[in-house]
């Protein structure tokens, strides 16, 4: 019980989101799929039927086995580099990209929005002509069909980036997580922390080590203990982490900007090393006044919170640059950008730690009784966090590169 009170669950709030409470980090996503009976009589509207022989129908179980063997092949294939498998037929053609030929991804990428550019236009200027009642209602229907068609598509273009940005890192992503022996830990992968660390700036990583703190507390220099942890637990701190990452590289790159151009609220790098000498950290008032903002302590990840951005946390340039924002830049820099992004989250969390099966008391509380428990190391679990925060990281390049080509993200 120690140990998995040791794990510090951040709270998950959606009001940084915009999306609602509608969209759970576990939310299910599940998606319809046409079902296509072979027959060996096929049959066709306006045309007399048509009737295969015993030959012909055998060379088409043939070739129907071939088509499910290839099918299957690629999806075992993909799931090798990222628990999320891709199920959209522009989803497929990327993920067979990303296995074969990663580095023609972004080109493949390049045309598949071209085309849902053109899509979309010729969607918008396409001229209806009066129809009737029963006529408009398809019409409307068509038209939320190809709607939802293009978003899954954004969606899968957008993880198809992501996993190919840890591709060309050398950074192998954690496979789906299952305790199929209760008496052997889930953390059986080589450690990577050492690329993920590499991926971020030095200002960024101060950020990220002080997350790691905050989570994993007096544990996180304990790398050989294993302790059976709840596995949502394990999965609400991953997708916080994620948001939280996603969050950090926003502020970071615009930190490094105004680093380059010399403007930090603080002046020069060696202004600010002056301040540091005359004053302390502590005594600084940038850091404390902004502490009462409401944002602050009701951020969605444990870097978030009051604590986090403040009290008991090393001394960060990174930080106090964030602690000058005014409350309405830090609300802005805290919220993710787009649906389709928000939903990458949740749908690559669930592909990573299950569906868990929650049950909500009468009192409002969760149901820990059928939750879930995994044997994992703490070494383990500051892997996890890094990768999440990495993927975050990735998430907020992979939305901007795809926004200038494609816009979707709403201002």
């Amino acid at each position: 019980m120690e140990a998995v009170a040791s794990l510090r669950s951040p709270q998950i709030l959606y009001k940084n989101t915009g999306f609602g409470r509608s969209s759970s980090v576990f939310a299910a996503h599940r998606i319809g799929f046409l079902s296509f009976e072979s027959k060996a009589r096929l049959g066709f509207k306006g045309h007399f039927p048509i009737h295969l022989s015993k030959h012909g129908q055998q060379r088409l179980a043939a070739r129907r086995s071939i088509i499910r063997a290839s099918s299957s092949s690629s999806m075992e294939d993909s799931s090798r580099i990222a628990p999320l498998q891709l199920e959209s037929p522009v989803g497929q053609f990327l993920s067979q990209i990303l296995v074969n030929h990663p580095h023609l991804l972004p080109a493949a990428v390049d045309q598949q929005l071209e085309q849902l550019q053109t899509d979309r236009e010729a969607e918008m200027n396409k001229e209806e002509p009066a129809p009737s009642e029963t006529d408009i209602v398809l019409y409307r229907r068509i038209a939320e069909v190809k709607a939802n068609e293009r978003i899954r598509a954004l969606e899968e273009i957008l993880y198809a980036l992501v996993v190919q940005k840890f591709v060309e890192a050398d950074v192998s992503l954690v496979p789906a997580i299952s305790q199929s022996d209760p008496s052997s830990r889930v953390d059986q992968w080589p450690s990577q922390d050492e690329k993920l660390e590499k991926l971020h700036s030095s200002e960024a990583y101060e950020m990220i080590k002080n997350h790691l703190a905050l989570i994993l507390g007096q544990r996180l220099g304990d790398s050989d203990s294993v302790a059976p942890i709840s596995k949502l637990r394990v999965g609400q701190v991953y997708a916080a982490s994620v948001m939280y990452g996603y969050f950090l590289k926003r502020v970071d790159q615009r930190f490094q900007l105004e680093k380059s151009m010399k403007i930090l609220p603080w002046g020069s790098d060696e202004e600010e090393s002056a301040t540091r000498q005359a004053i302390p950290d502590e005594s600084r008032p940038s850091t404390r006044t902004e502490l009462t903002h409401h944002e602050a302590s009701s951020w969605s990840s444990p870097g978030f919170t009051q604590g986090g951005l403040g009290n008991g946390m090393k001394p960060c340039r990174l930080r106090s640059y964030v602690m000058s924002f005014d409350s309405d830049t830090l609300q802005r820099c805290a919220t993710i950008r787009s649906k389709e992004a928000f939903s990458i989250i949740e749908k690559h969390t669930e592909a990573l730690f299950g569906r868990p099966e929650i049950v909500i008391t009468p009192e409002g509380t969760i149901d820990s009784s059928k939750d879930e428990l995994i044997k994992i190391s703490f070494a383990g679990l500051r892997s996890l966090i890094l990768e999440a925060v990495t993927f975050g990281s990735f998430l907020w390049d992979v939305e901007t590169y795809i926004d200038c080509r494609y816009h979707f993200v709403t201002n």
